[in-house]
C-alpha cells in the first residue's frame, strides 16, 4: 500500500464540465494535509487517419488559454454508462464527420493527477469514411478541421506548434504503432 490514507472530502464547485472538492489526507508519516481535486467524468481522444498517411486534426478555440489550438477530436465521457469507445465514434462523428472502420484503443492517461483525476482513452481511427458532421457549441461550430500528414504532425508536435498534450499523446503513439505494423 501507499501508506496515504484518504480521509474524506467535501464538494466546494459543482459545474457543467467538473466538480472541485477540498479533501484530507494523512501521509505515512502521521500528518495530515488538505489537498483541491478537480472530478471529471473522463475523456476520450481520437486519432483519425484519413488515405493512408494523413492525421485529421481540428483548429478549435480554447478560452481558458485564449487561444486557437490545433487539436485532436475529443470529448468528454458525460452520458452515463456510455462504453468509451463508443464516445470515441459518436465524439470523430460529430467533431470530423468520420466513422471509422476500426477504432483501437492505443492508451489511457490521467492528463493532469497532481490535481484532477481526468482519464483519457485514446483510440487510433482507421479506414475512415466520411459522413455528416454534428458540431455542438459555439467552440465547435467555428473550428476548422484540418488534414496534416502523419508525420508532419509529428514534426509539428516537435517544434512546439502542436502544444495540446492529448494531440501530442495521441500523434507520437499513432505513428509508433503505424510504423509497425
Amino acid at each position: 500500500m501507499t501508506g496515504f490514507e484518504r480521509l474524506g472530502e467535501r464538494l466546494v464547485h459543482e459545474g457543467a464540465v467538473f466538480t472541485v472538492g477540498v479533501g484530507e489526507v494523512r501521509a505515512p508519516d502521521g500528518r495530515v494535509v488538505t489537498r483541491e481535486y478537480v472530478r471529471h467524468p473522463g475523456a476520450v481522444v481520437v486519432v483519425p487517419i484519413v488515405g493512408d498517411t494523413d492525421v485529421v486534426l481540428i483548429r478549435q478555440y480554447r478560452p481558458a488559454i485564449d487561444e486557437l489550438l490545433l487539436e485532436l477530436p475529443a470529448g468528454k465521457r458525460d452520458l452515463d454508462g456510455e462504453d468509451p469507445a463508443t464516445t470515441a465514434a459518436r465524439e470523430l462523428q460529430e467533431e470530423v464527420g468520420l466513422v471509422a472502420e476500426e477504432l483501437e484503443l492505443v492508451a489511457t492517461f490521467y492528463n493532469s493527477p497532481g490535481f484532477s483525476d481526468e482519464h483519457t482513452h485514446c483510440y487510433l481511427a482507421t479506414g475512415c469514411e466520411e459522413v455528416a458532421s454534428a458540431r455542438r457549441g459555439v467552440e465547435e461550430e467555428h473550428m476548422t478541421v484540418e488534414r496534416v500528414p502523419l508525420v508532419e504532425a509529428v514534426e509539428l508536435a516537435g517544434r512546439g506548434r502542436i502544444n495540446d498534450a492529448k494531440t501530442i499523446i495521441g500523434i507520437l503513439l499513432a505513428h509508433q504503432r503505424l510504423r509497425s505494423g
